[in-house]
């Protein structure tokens, strides 16, 4: 009988370690699986520039409306995160006025020259152009009151990196814009509520969400604190 049971236990021994090598083959040789895929974006544009000044944006967009819900006023701080042309620099630095600054974001360095030589040309001492990098918008830490995107979220390839870097530069209380239009990410534009979600991953809280802003019939307008 003791010869038996001896017999048994080690079978069960034999067994329990078999099956312990198999799990453990197969669980390193199964694919690990990456939660946080890149979803599609749009190509960032790197055309004639002049075409973001194109009559009548102002009142499509009601930038004005859009900079009083962002709280720009005189003497704040400011990003524009993917400035292209400056068609917001320039308005948001007259806003702000020469108490004030407005950080010019670009990872385009054409842009960047661009709204160097807008500025000067429009006299507007307040602007500061920063070559950026596609996931860090190398701002100063604790810069800026205000934060707006607009029409660029559909290029950035990694959001969610951006946002946390640009969390660092956000003084208490700051308000990030974005201003989008539904899309697929591939056609110059992305769904509101990927923004939302991607926002949210990043350490974001959505504060409002407007519809005011559709130039094109498809554009929204959300506003997030850190």
């Amino acid at each position: 009988m003791i010869h038996k049971r001896c017999v048994l236990i080690l079978t069960a021994l034999i067994s329990c370690s078999a099956f312990s090598f198999v799990f453990s083959q197969a669980s390193s040789q199964a694919p690990s699986g990456n939660p946080s895929e890149h979803r599609k974006t749009s190509e960032p544009y790197t055309g004639d520039l002049s075409i973001f000044e194109s009559p009548g944006r102002d009142e499509r967009l009601q930038i004005n409306r859009v900079m009083d819900i962002l709280g720009i006023t005189r003497g704040k701080s400011v990003a524009d995160i993917g400035a292209g042309s400056g068609w917001f620099t320039v308005r948001a630095a007259r806003g702000v006025g020469e108490s004030g600054v407005v950080y010019a974001v670009d990872i385009n360095r054409e842009a960047i020259h661009y709204i160097e030589d807008r500025a000067k040309k429009e006299q507007l001492s307040n602007v500061k152009a920063i070559l950026s990098q596609p996931e860090n918008p190398l701002l100063p830490a604790a810069s800026v009151d205000a934060v707006l995107l607009l029409k660029t979220y559909h290029e950035v390839a990694d959001p969610v990196t951006l946002l946390r870097n640009l969390g660092a530069a956000l003084r208490p209380g700051a308000k990030v814009g974005i201003i989008d239009r539904n899309g697929n990410g591939e056609d110059h534009g992305v769904g509101h509520d990927i923004v939302i979600r991607e926002a949210a991953e990043a350490g974001y809280k959505l504060t409002g969400r407007y519809d005011f802003v559709k130039g094109d019939k498809m554009d929204y307008f959300l506003v997030f604190i850190r």
